[in-house]
């Protein structure tokens, strides 16, 4: 009976290639993420807005968004339209649509759990909406989202190995190709699984120092 094993040698030798595509692989979570967070802001402060129309529109981009799998969405992206994108492009809009839906919940929470007192000061001293949201809402809102935000940036992290699928030269792709050359799937996919385990503690770590920070400076 032919029983798996894990080639540790193998492992050793197939990091430096692996690494390799790390770039495409942290480039692709961290734009997605700096604009998930634009277009969740962005679909946050529209979801105060009184015009019906304008709310409608954000509660179908919120649902639409976080009902879509991520795979259909990159699919649609790189092979549904009319003229095809760069897999890469392909990618960062994919997540950056994707990440701002949870983003924009997470924000419109962050900023209920705020105290409503603080816009009844902020209005009493004259200060419009847009100022008070700016700069004494949001301010204590991404202080109470970081956890959140934290667990959106992992779920990126790992979610661009779908990119893969399109051709992406990433860290799981590159496993995908010793794999193939080598048949030994088993050892390439733990190891893959171990180097995003890893760069999740970095987040994780990130996460803590934020927290450490924000308790320093408002509590």
């Amino acid at each position: 009976m032919y029983i798996p094993t894990i080639d540790l040698s193998l492992m050793v030798k197939s990091i430096p290639f692996l690494l390799s595509g790390l770039g495409y692989t942290l480039g692709i979570s961290l734009t997605a993420f700096l604009f998930g967070n634009l277009l969740g802001i962005l679909m946050t402060v529209l979801g105060f807005f009184s015009w019906r129309p304008i709310r409608l529109f954000v509660k179908f981009y919120l649902s639409f968004l976080r009902g879509t799998p991520a795979l259909v969405l990159l699919f649609l992206l790189y092979f549904g339209l009319p003229y095809q994108l760069n897999a890469v492009v392909a990618a960062v809009i994919c997540f950056s649509l994707t990440s701002s839906a949870f983003i924009g919940e997470i924000y419109r929470g962050s900023i209920a759990g705020v105290n409503a007192g603080q816009w009844d000061a902020a209005y009493a001293l004259g200060n419009r909406f847009f100022p008070t949201m700016w700069y004494i809402i949001l301010p204590q809102a991404a202080r109470i989202s970081i956890p959140a935000l934290s667990n959106v940036a992992m779920d990126l992290v790992k979610g661009t190995s779908l990119a893969a699928m399109i051709t992406v030269p990433d860290i799981f792709q590159k496993a995908k190709i010793i794999g193939g050359r080598t048949f030994d799937y088993l050892t390439m996919y733990i190891l893959v699984a171990l180097i995003y385990w890893l760069l999740c503690i970095g987040i994780g770590l990130i996460q803590s120092r934020l927290e450490r920070f924000f308790q320093k400076k408002y509590v």
